[in-house]
């Protein structure tokens, strides 16, 4: 009985460090997805004011 609580045990664990690991690959997806909009935006911010000037 003591193999199979063991077992059981070993099985959510590693079902939970595979929730965490596909949850951080998301969050790091997101992340990198808005850190790039940020970027862009402020370039075409940029490119946009130097265009109002002349």
């Amino acid at each position: 009985m003591i193999h199979l609580s063991v077992a059981i045990g070993r099985f959510f664990e590693a079902l939970f460090y595979a929730i965490l690991r596909v949850a951080g690959a998301v969050a790091g997806v997101v992340l990198a997805v808005a850190l790039a909009g940020a970027i862009l935006f402020l370039i075409a911010r940029v490119l946009l004011a130097r265009g109002r000037k002349k």
